[in-house]
């Protein structure tokens, strides 16, 4: 168990409020604010590309409550990945080629992320010079809540784009695809969960050099340090 619920228990049996509150932040940034913006982006632009499904089942919002899994999330707290609700998409409903609009849904919830990465790290420049020159909240608080939204975001990102059902990189692989090579991609999404476990489980160095890594390296040149 290596999620934020094992980082806050941790915090509470040593007595160390610092560890407390950065397992806190972790959990308040992914689940009510990457989540929800992932799983809007998508019903977002699933909506503007002409099919109003997202918008019928209410996930056309920012609400956390609308987008959040339980069963993704527990998990998520207590092993440190998880997910959210996929949004409802129908692609025969989409504008034009199905595949290609289905591509651009997909591609909209990593895009939202990074854009909220570089958001966080804007605003972290511009109070940087005010962060260290008061109490605790203004010494590390804000500081580490504003340098781990850049990070968590990346990291999902990226996650995102990794080409394996059901992730949204396996929709973007299958639409540059040839028809074959995409009927094959839509027979894996059967078995998709269960390869990307494997891939999680099995090769942890792997996720560690294509995501986690890339990740920390964009979070400190957006962050200036």
């Amino acid at each position: 168990m290596n999620g934020p619920l094992s980082q806050l228990l941790q915090g509470i049996s040593q007595g160390r409020p610092d560890i407390i509150l950065s397992a806190l932040v972790v959990v308040v940034l992914l689940l009510l604010v990457c989540f929800p913006v992932h799983e809007f982006a998508h019903a977002l632009v699933a909506t503007k590309l002409g099919d109003d499904t997202p918008r019928l089942y209410g996930r056309v919002t920012l609400n956390p409550i609308a987008h959040l899994d339980l069963f993704g999330s527990i998990l998520f707290l207590i092993f440190g990945f998880g997910w959210a609700k996929p949004v409802p998409v129908l692609p025969n409903r989409l504008n034009g080629n199905p595949r290609t609009s289905m591509a651009i849904v997909a591609f909209a919830g990593p895009a939202s992320n990074v854009l909220l990465a570089v958001a966080f790290a804007i605003l972290y420049r511009v109070s940087e010079p005010l962060l260290g020159t008061g109490g605790p909240v203004m010494n590390y608080v804000i500081p580490y809540a504003l340098q781990t939204a850049v990070f968590l975001n990346l990291i999902l990102a990226l996650f995102n784009l990794i080409p394996i059902p059901p992730l949204d990189g396996s929709r973007i692989l299958a639409a540059l695809l040839p028809d074959q090579g995409a009927q094959i991609m839509d027979q894996l999404e059967r078995y998709g969960f269960l390869v990307l476990m494997l891939v999680l489980v099995a090769l942890p160095s792997l996720m560690s050099s294509l995501i986690t890594e890339p990740a920390a390296n964009v979070t400190r040149l957006l962050l200036g340090y």
